[in-house]
């Protein structure tokens, strides 16, 4: 917290000083810009929603009014799965989503939110930050007139909610999920039938048996959408986002008009959002699964060794669609699965070592 907050007053502080000395009143008046932020998020959805606005209101501040960032959530100017589209276009300045949303115009976009058995939050964070992902995504986004950012990790999500146990994978077969991005891939190399939908209209169709199972993120952000009240069955780990990458993506025209100052005020918003919204799910999970369970009688369930077998095995054949989906595809999953064998050794013998033996110890 006090980080945050020393953060936030050095950058209004430098804000306001710069203000004062390159842009006098009427000057900042005139240099006004009003930027449209377009989410995939009903208003107010929790974590998400919230981080969208919290973020718009970080710029708006720091910049001490001088970028003005109306958020619209999702169908208010634009629907959900549209958002892409109108920053690209330029309808729209600014979409705050998961990158696998867009992998119909390009499956590595699928990297930059989260893949099956892929990197965890923190080593999502150290590939993008330090380890050559932001200059791929870059690369990537260029071709769609998009400059991209990270802005939040939801952290390992959970494996979704089901109408029924889920013993082996034959008993995915035939079965209507919710899950986009590579995730959904899987599924349907493994007998399922894979839909995709924006968070606002998981529910319903759950609730109507349009569809028979969803994932969504994890315990916090998963009991204000009332999934326990159509599906019972909780699995997990997930497979399918290990460390699911939330992201804020610039209309590129738009962002190569920015001075050096307003840049640099976004990116620190954006740095900071990102620490704040991961640690946002981290403190609330754990209550919350609590609750699922205790108050609305959900059942925790852990997928058995021969499914999560399974889950790998339809991986390893998903992946070779996505090295041969195009050359720049391929030079990605190639940075990002080198990166991810680098970090998950060493990982290994950190905090994955130490988690399961401090429980031990504790008896967690």
């Amino acid at each position: 917290m006090k980080r945050r907050l020393f953060l936030t007053q050095t950058a209004q502080g430098i804000t306001l000083a710069a203000g004062a000395s390159a842009f006098p009143t009427p000057a900042v008046s005139q240099g006004l810009r009003r930027l449209k932020l377009v989410t995939t998020w009903p208003r107010d959805f929790p974590g998400l929603g919230t981080g969208a606005q919290r973020l718009a209101d970080a710029i708006t501040q720091m910049s001490a009014g001088r970028l003005v960032v109306k958020v619209y959530a999702a169908g208010e100017l634009v629907p959900p799965f549209e958002s892409f589209d109108a920053v690209s276009g330029g309808a729209a300045d600014i979409y705050h989503a998961f990158e696998h949303y867009w992998q119909n115009r390009s499956r590595a976009f699928n990297f930059f939110a989260a893949v099956p058995y892929g990197l965890t939050a923190g080593e999502m964070a150290a590939w993008i930050y330090h380890g050559g992902g932001q200059e791929l995504w870059d690369e990537l986004s260029a071709g769609f007139n998009i400059k991209p950012f990270q802005v939040g990790n939801t952290g390992a999500q959970l494996g979704g909610w089901f109408n029924k146990e889920i013993n082996s994978t034959d008993d995915l077969k035939g079965l209507k999920m919710r899950i986009p991005g590579l995730g959904g891939d899987v599924m349907a190399l493994l007998g399922a039938s894979p839909v995709s939908l924006p968070g606002g209209q998981i529910y319903e169709n759950l609730v109507s048996g349009a569809i028979d199972a969803t994932e969504w993120v994890g315990p916090y952000n998963d009991y204000f959408m009332k999934f326990y009240e159509a599906a019972k069955y909780y699995y997990y780990p997930g497979f399918h986002e290990p460390g699911g990458g939330v992201e804020m993506c610039f209309n590129a025209s738009f962002w190569s008009s920015l001075s050096d100052w307003e840049r640099a005020i976004i990116s620190a918003a954006c740095n900071e959002e990102h620490a704040a919204q991961y640690e946002e799910c981290q403190a609330n999970n754990g209550a919350y699964l609590i609750k699922l369970v205790e108050e609305h009688g959900v059942e925790l369930k852990q997928f058995n060794e021969d499914i999560y077998e399974g889950f790998g095995e339809a991986s390893a054949e998903m992946y070779e669609g996505v090295r041969d989906h195009s050359p720049l595809a391929k030079k990605i999953n190639d940075h990002f699965q080198a990166t991810l064998r680098e970090l998950g050794s060493w990982q290994a013998k950190a905090e994955v070592a130490y988690s399961p033996l401090r429980n031990r110890i504790l008896g967690i």
